[in-house]
Order: C-alpha cells, then sequence, then structure tokens
C-alpha cells in the first residue's frame, strides 16, 4: 500500500471538497496549529481562537466520516511550530510515499509548499481547493491588454458567465447591472435590526491555551460568550438566518454606520467563506434562491448589493493578488512613512467615528467594509501612515482578514498604496461623509461643522492637507480633478491653517 499525506491547512475547511468523497486506508489528512501561523502577524484573540476551534471541528468531521486524520495541537509533543518540519517528520514517520496539497491561497504559503515539494524526492501534487468561483489567472486574463482593471466590467462578465441574475445571455434582471446608489441609506432607529446571531460557546480551554504557549494576540474576548460560528452546520444557521431576518433591508444600510448598532444588517459571513466553511456559490445560490421565493417583499437592490460583494468585488481581489504578487505587497506610490497612532490598538482616541470603529474592531474582530474603508483607513491614509503598517493592523485584528483579501484591500483600495491599480482614485474624504453615513459625529468632542479651529474636525483639515501634499501625485488624475480646482481656488490662510493643524496632528495623532 502506497500511503500518502495530504495537508489541509486552516483556511481550507471545505467539507464538500471530492478528496472526501471517498474513504481511502492509504490516505492520512494533516492539519496542525502551529506558532508559524500565530506569529506571523499579532492576531485578534478571537481570530486565533476561531481558526483553532473550526479546525478541529473540522477534523473531528473528518474522523467521523472515516477518514484518517493526523492533528496536532499547539501543545501537542510532536509539534515543531513549523510547516515544513511538521511535514518532514509526518511523512517520514509514516513511511508516505507521496504529498499531496490544497493549493493555499497566500504567495508566502504556496512559496514555502513548492519548495518543500522541490526538496522531496517521493511524489507531490497540489490541487484546487474547489471553492472559488475563478482560478488564480482569471482576473488577469481577462483584462489582458486593457489600460485599466476595472472591477465593474469583471463583474459584468461573472454574472453573464455564471447565468446569476440574468433574464437572458445579455440582459440583467432589474435592467440595471448595479445598484449602488440605493445602498446608501443612512440608518436612524428604523427598520428595527434583529439580534446577531450568536452560538455562545465556552473558549476557556483555548484562550488558557494561549497564554500557556505565550502566544501574543490583539483584541478583547467574553472567554464563556464566543459567538462566532466554527463548523459548516453554525455557518450553515448564520446563512439562514441572514437570508430570513437581514437580507430584506441589506443592500439599503450596507455602508451605515451607527452608535448603538454594531452589525446593522450585515450577514457576518465573512469568516464563514475565508475559511471556506461555506462556498461563494453556496452563498449566493442560497441567498438568490430566498430571494426568488420572496420577490414580493424583497428588493432586487437588497440582493444585488450583497452578490456583488462576493461573486464582484471578492473573487476580483483574489485576482488582483495572484496577478500582482509578491511585488504588491512592496508598493508604496505616495511614499508614506508615518507610525500607526497607537490608539488603533487601544481605542482611546477623541474622535468618536474612529473610537466606535476601533473599539468594535477590538471588542468583536469585525467591522464593515465603510469602517474599515472611510474611518479608520481614510485617517491612517489622510495622516500619511506607512502601509506595511497599515496592512499588519488589518491582517491581523479582523477575523476574516487573510492576505489575498486583506492586502488588495487595504493596500490597494484603502490606501492607494498600489497607485490605482485596485482602486482609479484614493478613498478619502473629509468628515462630512462619515457624518452623511452615521451618527457618529453628533456626540464626538469635535465639530464636524467647523473647517478650522481647536474644535474641528480633524478628517476637514487632514484632507485639504493630504490633497495639497499630494498634488503633484494627482494632477493627472481625472476622478480628482475637481477637488484639485477646489484646493487652487483655497483661500492661502485657511489652506495654511488645514496645514498647520494637520502637522500637529500627525505629530501627535494620539492627543486627539
Amino acid at each position: 500500500m502506497k500511503k500518502s499525506i495530504r495537508l489541509i491547512l486552516g483556511d481550507q475547511l471545505n467539507l464538500k471538497h471530492s478528496w472526501f468523497e471517498e474513504k481511502k486506508d492509504d490516505v492520512i489528512y494533516f492539519m496542525a496549529e502551529m506558532k508559524q501561523e500565530t506569529n506571523y502577524v499579532k492576531h485578534h484573540i478571537q481570530k486565533v481562537v476561531a481558526f483553532f476551534l473550526s479546525m478541529r471541528n473540522f477534523s473531528e468531521t473528518l474522523e467521523k466520516q472515516g477518514h484518517k486524520v493526523i492533528y496536532y495541537n499547539l501543545d501537542d509533543e510532536r509539534n515543531q511550530q513549523d510547516l515544513v518540519k511538521n511535514l518532514k517528520q509526518i511523512i517520514k514517520e509514516n513511511n508516505a510515499k507521496a504529498f499531496q496539497y490544497l493549493l493555499p491561497d497566500e504567495f508566502r504559503l504556496d512559496k514555502q509548499l513548492k519548495d518543500f515539494c522541490e526538496e522531496l524526492s517521493i511524489e507531490t501534487n497540489a490541487v484546487d481547493t474547489e471553492h472559488f468561483y475563478t482560478q488564480r489567472k482569471d482576473v488577469a486574463k481577462f483584462f489582458e491588454g486593457k489600460k485599466e482593471m476595472t472591477m465593474e466590467y469583471f463583474y459584468r462578465d461573472m454574472r453573464k458567465k455564471h447565468e446569476i441574475m440574468m433574464l437572458d445571455d445579455k440582459k440583467p434582471e432589474g435592467g440595471k447591472w448595479n445598484f449602488d446608489k440605493s445602498n446608501r441609506k443612512k440608518w436612524t432607529g428604523n427598520p428595527k435590526i434583529p439580534p446577531h446571531k450568536n452560538f455562545k460557546k465556552d473558549v476557556t480551554k483555548i484562550i488558557n491555551l494561549l497564554e500557556q504557549e505565550n502566544i501574543e494576540t490583539i483584541g478583547r474576548i467574553e472567554a464563556r460568550n464566543f459567538s462566532w460560528p466554527t463548523s459548516r452546520e453554525e455557518c450553515l444557521k448564520v446563512l439562514d438566518y441572514f437570508c430570513k431576518k437581514l437580507l430584506v433591508y441589506f443592500g439599503d444600510y450596507e455602508d451605515a454606520m451607527h452608535t448603538d448598532e454594531k452589525f446593522l444588517f450585515h450577514s457576518r459571513l465573512s469568516f464563514a467563506m475565508n475559511t471556506k466553511m461555506l462556498s461563494p456559490k453556496e452563498i449566493v445560490g442560497t441567498t438568490l434562491d430566498y430571494y426568488y421565493e420572496h420577490k414580493d417583499e424583497i428588493d432586487i437592490s437588497q440582493v444585488e448589493g450583497f452578490v456583488r460583494q462576493i461573486l464582484g468585488w471578492r473573487e476580483f481581489m483574489r485576482g488582483i493578488y495572484w496577478k500582482e504578487m509578491p511585488a504588491y505587497k512592496q508598493l508604496n506610490v505616495l511614499e508614506n512613512t508615518n507610525k500607526l497612532p497607537d490608539f488603533y490598538w487601544t481605542g482611546k482616541t477623541k474622535m468618536n467615528c474612529m473610537s466606535h470603529a476601533i473599539n468594535q474592531s477590538l471588542d468583536e474582530a469585525h467591522a464593515h467594509h465603510i469602517q474599515r474603508l472611510m474611518v479608520t483607513g481614510n485617517f491612517a491614509l489622510l495622516t500619511m501612515v506607512d502601509p506595511d503598517e497599515v496592512d499588519q493592523w488589518y491582517l491581523g485584528v479582523y477575523i476574516d482578514a487573510i492576505e489575498w483579501v486583506e492586502l488588495t484591500n487595504t493596500r490597494g483600495m484603502s490606501q492607494f498604496a498600489d497607485g490605482g491599480i485596485v482602486a482609479t482614485k484614493p478613498y478619502v474624504s473629509s468628515g462630512s461623509y462619515i457624518n452623511k453615513m452615521s451618527n457618529y459625529c453628533k456626540s464626538c468632542h469635535y465639530s464636524v461643522s467647523k473647517k478650522e479651529g481647536e474644535n474641528a474636525c480633524p478628517f476637514n483639515n487632514l484632507y485639504w492637507n493630504f490633497l495639497y501634499k499630494n498634488q503633484e501625485k494627482f494632477k493627472n488624475n481625472q476622478r480628482m480633478g475637481m477637488m484639485m480646482n477646489l484646493l487652487k481656488k483655497m483661500n492661502q490662510e485657511t489652506l495654511q491653517n488645514h496645514i498647520q493643524r494637520s502637522e500637529e496632528i500627525i505629530k501627535n495623532p494620539d492627543q486627539f
């Protein structure tokens, strides 16, 4: 009998993979909790706990199905805390004649496993994770020869290719491809938001394990009330709950922010998807089935906004990652070098929007896309923080952050460090946008209506200072034309006041 070792990484928990269709006596699956993975960046404690719990549940399910599994807990005496060392040991101990692995979604792991396979004298093979709609290089092929990579065109092509929300092979349902303009409502207390799905698990043992093994983490956790789904069964319950309770208003309020509501109508399915416990096809298919059964209750704009995030944006970002790596990770076209303020790790700031978005991130390991893009990301870009520092924070603090999806969203969409590969303009704003989409400004120490002076919203000063400092870099950007013209016409004394206060904020951000 020729034994094979098959590796499963912590974000490859796809029970529907063809690997598991039949039990094979000559196949051993290997999974491990490793310091290599807990320590390459400082992760949120909820993120580490969720990954470990999900991996353990996955391993137990495989064993119940009759598969052979070797699983190393973090404190297993056999665990060498390094992927390659562990694999060498497993292959040797089992006298394996073949090694197989699922293609990783992170470049560093992809390289590590490729290099490892080159060292081996046994048969090796890498197979697809059978998760995404696209292959790694599909986005690169789609945009080959084109000057710009516009997500909208890719999204439309995906809709046609997969026959999603189409009347025929050319016409989209509802007469429009994109209902984004309907997805920008401010939530003011109605409609009522159902409580989020909470599983209330006691994770004290894993927390104690992390402390015992000296794993440094960030963020906060309620040891006896852990609410994230960590099995396929729980993930399916979250999907069902989203369809029945939240989808009806999701699109309307997907960009909204509020001091009393952390999650609003968001699905909180990103962890389930990014660990592959649920597939994007499954989520989109289930959501559309529910929509078609309840079309008299749910407007098309609600479901299209959700589908676009998964079918369009998620697949697009993954494609950009594999097209542009590894150089993408070093891009810093705006040459930003400032340090990330300490309050990103504590939430202690007088800016109410920043306090809410950061404390929510530290409390829940979650914030939705507008909080990430137009609050915390906006401030980091306006204060010209080194994108390396921004990447590390985003990669660590969010439960759904895996480099392939975090890097392109942070360095590209949020920080414009890629010079426009992902976004055609930098996503920056004064306090007015935050005020438009939230109630954060009402109870803030600063006044969003004031443009100058000590009580003025810091975003108002930083915005104009950022444009002034980068005017050479943006002079040929058509989408920045109107704002650059306003900058040129600005009263010079007003501009100098903006610059002077911005320099004070950038020098001592933790005082604000």
